[in-house]
C-alpha cells in the first residue's frame, strides 16, 4: 500500500510546482509610454520596497508589484538583490553570537 501513495505523492507535489512556474512576460524589453525601460538600479529599488508595495496593491488597482517593462535580466537580479536586502536575507542577514542557541 504505501508504494504506491509515493509515485501519487510525487505527481501531486510536480504538478502542485509546476502550476507555480511563471509565464512569459511579452513586453520585456520593451519601453512604456514614456519610452523607459527599468534597468538594474529601479529593479534594486522595487525590490527593496516590495513588502510595502504588495500591501498597497492590494488596495489599489494602480500600483503593481512588478515592472513589466524591463531590460530582462539585470532587472531581475536587482529586484531579488532589493527584496533580499530588506528582507533580511544576504548582507543584512542576522548574525548570531558565538554560545547562543538562537
Amino acid at each position: 500500500m504505501r508504494r504506491s501513495i509515493v509515485p501519487i505523492a510525487a505527481l501531486a507535489a510536480i504538478l502542485v510546482l509546476s502550476s507555480c512556474a511563471p509565464g512569459p512576460n511579452s513586453v520585456e524589453k520593451t519601453p512604456d509610454a514614456d519610452g523607459r525601460t527599468a534597468g538594474f538600479f529601479l529593479g534594486l529599488w522595487h525590490g527593496f520596497i516590495s513588502p510595502v508595495t504588495f500591501i498597497v496593491s492590494v488596495f489599489t488597482r494602480n500600483v503593481r508589484l512588478y515592472e513589466v517593462h524591463n531590460n530582462g535580466t539585470w532587472y531581475n537580479f536587482g529586484f531579488v538583490l532589493g527584496a533580499g536586502l530588506f528582507l533580511s536575507g544576504g548582507i543584512l542577514g542576522r548574525k548570531k553570537k558565538k554560545g547562543s542557541n538562537l
